[in-house]
């Protein structure tokens, strides 16, 4: 475990990432622009995509349908969990709702490090593993603002009733259209999903093309997306220590929980060691990028610094560093 850990410490991709750490932390005047960032990100998301894509179109649909319900069964079920313990924590409703969400979803880059641990190795995996990417991305979100809007109706309904004998409003408005607008067709949703199904409608015909920019560059310019994340993160470091012990421990030690939960799934819908890897790795990690998206819009009043501060401060490094060597370790020892 260990050695693992050691190798994983000294890969390329951890070491930039604690480089733009160390940048943040003595206020150097590294950045990165804007539009660079931007176009990391689109990059990043159409890569894993159209390979996912054309890996799934070597499958039939009748293989890969038990990891598909095994990824949203995880996309629901940790909200849930998140939110009962927020209940333990006393996190107020709109921030509990904030960490569901994030901790629900999935972390794209983490998901890539994962990736490129597991071929440092030379450890296979499902090539359709990269479309249970997509699938873990929504589901969460959409269940964690549904649980949002039911508990605000009950106590609406509960204020009717008390100030208004009983009067019981006529319909409820669960889920608006801007949420699920969002949370469908936001930016990393719909290139993960069209750049999926590109690859999988041309399958192989699509490689010659891709492959000089989207495969074989891939872990050189996620080189540089986990610097700018470090950046980031290092930033969004002092933001966490505000809110005290108890929510840096649930941003250690949650990752650990779901995803030892992931591997647990990816073993029992028959995935091989890589991809019971991979589904703890997307089971453990926490979204920054379509979480928050939807919820600036649909919860604004939760606070951008405990779930984004939380998911890039703490959780995103753990992962990268013990994480992923660890739910590989866990899968190997369930195996």
């Amino acid at each position: 475990m260990n050695e693992i850990i050691l190798q994983n410490l000294l890969s390329p991709v951890v070491l930039f990432f604690v480089l733009g750490i160390i940048a943040a932390i003595v206020k150097s005047d590294l950045k990165f622009p804007n539009g660079l960032s931007e176009g990391l990100s689109i990059y990043l998301l159409i890569a894993i995509g159209i390979k996912g894509g054309i890996e799934l179109s070597h499958y039939s649909i009748e293989s890969v349908l038990a990891p598909i319900l095994g990824a949203l069964f995880l996309g629901i079920i940790i909200p849930f969990i998140t939110l009962a313990l927020m209940r333990v924590i006393k996190m107020d409703l709109k921030n509990s709702i904030g960490l569901a969400a994030t901790y629900g979803s999935i972390s794209i880059v983490t998901y890539g490090a994962a990736i490129t641990f597991l071929d440092e190795n030379g450890i296979s995996y499902e090539g359709f593993m990269n479309a249970l990417v997509v699938l873990m991305e929504s589901p969460a979100i959409l269940v964690s603002l549904l649980l949002l809007k039911i508990a605000e109706s009950k106590r609406d309904l509960t204020l009717y009733s008390t100030r208004n004998l009983g009067f019981i409003p006529s319909s409820i408005n669960l889920i608006d259209k801007e949420v699920l607008r969002e949370s469908i067709f936001g930016k990393s949703i719909l290139l993960l999903v069209g750049s999926l199904l590109i690859g999988w409608a041309l399958g192989d015909n699509a490689v010659p093309m891709v492959k000089p920019l989207f495969i074989d560059l891939y872990s050189s310019v996620l080189i540089l997306f986990l610097l700018n994340m470090g950046l980031i993160a290092g930033k969004r470091l002092p933001e966490v220590k505000k809110h005290g012990l108890k929510l840096l421990a649930f941003g250690l030690f949650t990752p650990l929980l779901f995803g030892s939960l992931g591997v647990l799934v990816g073993d029992l819908v028959g995935l091989s060691l890589g991809g019971v890897t991979l589904m703890g790795v997307l089971a453990g990690s926490a979204s920054y990028i379509a979480a928050p998206a939807a919820l600036k819009t649909s919860v604004p009043e939760a606070n951008p610094s405990i779930y984004l501060g939380l998911s890039l401060g703490v959780t995103f490094p753990f992962n990268l560093i013990i994480g992923i060597p660890a739910y590989y370790e866990i899968a190997k020892w369930i195996q």
